[in-house]
């Protein structure tokens, strides 16, 4: 654990203004208007990094992926996140342009199990012009097919376009929902514990799967993770939180054990 050599890594953002894809600010969000479950949060994500955040359960990792982009309203601070800032809640066409240039991938895959996987596909499409022909592959436009097909491609699924969704593995399943994400051409792509749900040998071959698009496409990649282990093969970068703040944001292969204790030492 974090003795991985970390895959092609790059430095973390720091003050890098000018190339920050993600800068929070101040960051604060609270569910009941009383207690903060994020509480002053600073992050600068510059393009091409993989970002893996950690920390126990309920620290905020998941809240803050949403809240960066739009999913949550925020309750402080600031977040400027693909050329579009807020503070409360993205506008109409501020949320269009974060969903237009964001893929997201669910711990579960979320996936209409009835439907086919192209379909599934497909539905990665909607939200853009004309998207209620995003339901099915049936009525999607011939280009939007044609995406749909070139992503299962890229995740080695493409003999499966036709089969229905409930057939496949889980980990077939989760790779759909990488196509799913990808058939956006998103700049970022936000994953939340995408590996926790499958066995030790999908979950890692999962993994894999996100390095090698994200680096093939020039993606930005920002996940959680409670495997470390994928976390420092993984990642460029750990970010860890902890009392709604950031303990700690280091390059992946200057983690430490002392880092990971104070993380994980029963207080979120």
């Amino acid at each position: 654990m974090f003795d991985v050599k970390v895959r092609n890594a790059v430095p973390p953002a720091g003050d890098r203004r000018e190339e920050a894809l993600i800068r929070v600010s101040g960051l604060r969000k609270s569910y009941d208007g009383a207690s903060m479950i994020l509480d002053g949060v600073n992050l600068a994500v510059s393009p091409g990094e993989r970002v893996a955040l950690i920390g126990s359960n309920g620290c905020g990792k998941s809240t803050l992926l949403k809240c960066l982009i739009g999913l949550h309203d925020i309750s402080g601070g600031t977040v400027r996140t693909l050329g579009e800032t807020f503070d409360r809640a993205p506008n109409a066409g501020q949320r269009a342009s974060l969903r237009q240039k964001t893929g997201f991938v669910f711990q579960k895959h979320c996936l209409v199990r009835r439907r086919t996987v192209l379909s599934n596909v497909v539905h990665g499409l909607l939200g853009g012009k004309g998207s209620w022909r995003g339901f099915s592959h049936a009525t999607a436009l011939p280009e939007w097919r044609q995406r749909a097909r070139d992503a299962l491609s890229e995740v080695s699924l493409a003999d499966k376009a036709m089969s229905r969704a409930e057939a496949l593995s889980g980990g077939q399943q989760q790779r759909v929902a990488i196509a799913r994400a990808l058939v956006r051409r998103p700049q970022l792509l936000i994953a939340d514990e995408p590996a926790a749900s499958l066995d030790p040998v999908s979950g890692r071959k999962v993994m894999d799967l996100f390095v090698r698009l994200c680096r093939q496409h020039g993606i930005t990649l920002v996940f959680t993770s409670h495997d470390m282990d994928h976390t420092a093969e993984f990642a460029t970068r750990v970010v860890a939180l902890k009392r709604g703040g950031v303990l700690f944001d280091k390059p992946a292969g200057a983690v430490q054990s002392a880092d990971l204790e104070a993380t994980f030492d029963g207080v979120a």
